[in-house]
């Protein structure tokens, strides 16, 4: 945000595949096959302040609504099948807040909840999702977002129109930066355990400390675009690999840039109040838009936000041009396995010094300890007293050509990577904060560089967690790109 058996403890959950006969008449919606979509909007902006707003190491009260957050819904079906798909503006929603909105939206649309994902943007202006302590703000904040994703969800049901489905990818490297970096010697400073890792997070522009970066980034923005009968913009699913921008004017809560580019994207394909647009995170977990070994002119609040909202929705727009071709009949399947993961625990050495400092009283004592030390100390505390094992839920989705991975973690930009490289469909998209929010995902060799992202405390589960979920995911890839049939 342990060494597993491989034993895995697994739920498989099937969907079914749709008709792959070509479609001669788009305004045939209810033709065996052809596919439907709807979309809708929902505002789930907090009407009851302060809040407190989330992502960060104090307090970050918000007062007002900067600019709307929303869960965004599509829904496809077939004929066969039906899925939905959502993305709803909070750092990461909680998974029984996701779970009781999909038992909502299931009652009222029959759609089974192994068959709707739901993900977040990973905006750090937004309040939480996990406070459940009855008449507080953020309980009643809950209770919206849970409403709030379900009407989403039931709205876009409602809304099941013909449609055409079109794919496609273009890069924007230019706003992406790998945030872990190696330093010059003698340039580390000590983790809040008192340990030197090989790498840093957010190291700072200092070309005398700075070496290298400690891994990749993935440019690329791929695009899930719907046109209606008439073949005019309906909705559009967009995936970039950015963890948030930030700098949104204090005391506001704000969708970020993943709400500046569903504003600006129905501008630019000139389309109708109809048009949905939305923007998931991806693999984003190391990524961030700080230009490490450069500096960039000085930028107002909100300005660097609309700058990469700018240029995504630019970037987007040249991707729906230039799609190849729309389809009206493609195969529509949906995978869920449910997997049990070990969390990390700390060593009686770690519990006891974590409990020693956070015995400490005297200022200049604390000042001494490094930085963060309290507040690890007191994850470290919390991290002993888990249970041992937690259940996670990852999903698969087919869409014609398209596979999308969705994982319920920050992934790193190199395990998005790796999935698009070994998938066996021809194009694929992954999800990160999918179905909940677990903490980071470092591979094993970023484990052993150490960084924020690894600590115990922002990651949680065991070590070799992305090689597990890795395996997993590419064996149901496999699964779905292997069956045509129709009858999974």
């Amino acid at each position: 945000m342990n060494i597993f058996t491989r034993h895995l403890f697994a739920v498989l959950t099937l969907a079914i595949t749709s008709s792959l006969t070509p479609a001669t008449c788009l305004s045939q919606g209810d033709e065996l096959g052809a596919l439907q979509a709807g979309a809708a909007v929902i505002d789930v902006s907090p009407r009851h302040f302060p809040v407190n707003m989330l992502g960060q190491f104090h307090e970050n009260f918000a007062e007002t609504v900067h600019d709307p957050l929303y869960a965004r819904a599509i829904v496809l079906k077939n004929g066969q099948s039906s899925i939905a798909m959502v993305v709803v503006d909070n750092l990461g929603v909680d998974p029984d807040a996701i779970e009781a909105a999909k038992q909502l939206a299931a009652k009222q649309t029959n759609l089974p909840t192994q068959r709707i994902m739901v993900s977040s943007t990973h905006t750090h202006t937004a309040p939480p999702t996990g406070i459940i302590t009855a008449g507080t703000t953020a309980a009643k904040y809950r209770g919206l977002m849970i409403n709030g994703i379900a009407e989403s969800i039931v709205q876009a049901h409602s809304n099941l129109r013909a449609v055409e489905v079109g794919f496609n990818v273009k890069p924007l490297a230019e706003e992406v930066f790998n945030r872990r970096w190696h330093l010059k010697a003698g340039k580390m400073p000590l983790n809040p355990f008192g340990e030197l890792d090989q790498v840093k997070m957010n190291p700072g522009n200092n070309s005398s400390t700075l070496d290298r970066p400690a891994g990749p980034t993935d440019p690329d923005i791929t695009i899930i675009s719907l046109r209606d009968a008439k073949h005019k913009p309906y909705a559009l699913f967009a995936n970039y690999s950015l963890h948030y921008v930030g700098a949104v004017p204090r005391g506001g809560v704000s969708a970020d840039y993943f709400g500046e580019f569903a504003r600006l994207m129905p501008i630019r394909l000139r389309a109708s109040a109809e048009f949905v647009a939305m923007m998931s995170n991806g693999t984003s977990g190391d990524i961030n838009n700080i230009p490490f070994g450069s500096t960039r002119p000085p930028r107002e609040r909100f300005e660097q936000i609309q700058i990469v909202a700018r240029k995504s929705s630019d970037v987007a727009w040249h991707a729906y041009q230039t799609i190849p071709k729309y389809e009206t009949h493609v195969a529509l399947q949906m995978l869920q396995r449910e997997i049990t993961l070990r969390y990390r625990k700390p060593t009686s050495d770690q519990l006891k010094r974590a409990k020693s400092i956070l015995k400490i009283t005297d200022q200049a004592e604390l000042d001494r300890l490094p930085r963060l030390a309290v507040p690890y100390a007191n994850r470290t505390v919390l991290a002993a007293a888990r249970p041992e094992t937690v259940n996670v839920k990852i999903q698969v989705i087919r869409i014609g050509d398209l596979g999308i991975c969705c994982i319920p973690f920050e992934t790193f930009a190199e395990i998005g990577l790796d999935l698009k490289q070994r998938s066996p469909l021809p194009q694929t998209m992954v999800i990160s904060i999918a179905n909940g929010r677990y903490g980071y995902l470092p591979t094993p060799a970023q484990h052993r560089l150490g960084g924020y992202e690894t600590w115990l405390g922002t990651n949680i589960v065991q070590k070799d967690t992305s090689v597990i979920l890795t395996t997993n995911l590419l064996e149901m890839l496999e699964a779905l790109s292997s069956d045509n049939s129709g009858t999974r």
